[in-house]
Formats: structure tokens, sequence, C-alpha cells
């Protein structure tokens, strides 16, 4: 495959697929194509499921998950809910 000149200076540069895509007025897959001739793929994180799938013995879990935030429990959820309501209830009086 040729490889167009400018796609290949902005992939060395570091741009990302879309941004190429839109500087030059192309397709996305055009540049991703030519990513592929060039053998330069992306080397960012690898998703949560593909490291999931890439455990040797899959456990449901993923070892470097770290969420932003924690997730409500069910308890804490009830209680966030009556303290919300109980404060409704004291402005509408």
């Amino acid at each position: 495959m040729k490889v167009r000149s400018d796609i290949a200076v902005l992939l060395r540069e570091g741009h990302s697929d879309t941004y190429i895509a839109k500087m030059l007025g192309c397709h996305r897959a055009t540049v991703y194509r030519a990513r592929q001739a060039l053998l330069m793929l992306p080397t960012g994180p690898v998703p949560a499921m593909q490291r999931l799938y890439a455990e040797a013995l899959p456990t449901g879990r993923v070892a470097e998950y770290r969420p932003s935030r924690m997730p409500t429990s069910p308890a804490q959820a009830a209680a966030n809910r009556e303290r919300l309501l109980a404060a409704l209830r004291n402005e509408a009086a």
C-alpha cells in the first residue's frame, strides 16, 4: 500500500487518527490503514476488557482497575434519598 506522505509525517509526530483525518479531510479508516502499513499501531493503555481477556487465569477482575469514584451501595443510596426527601419537606413547609 502506498502511504500518503502527509499522513506518514503526522503519524510520526504522534497525532491521533481522528486528528489527522480532520486535518487532512480524509476518512479515519484511511489513516488507520496507513498506520498499519507503516507498522505504527497505537500503544496506548489497554482497555479493561482486553486486559481481562489477557489474564493467564481469568478471575473476572481487572488487576489495575481503580475507579475515579466508588459506586454507591444500596444502603447509602437509600440514606441519601431519605436525607434529600427530608430536606425537600423542610423547604416546602
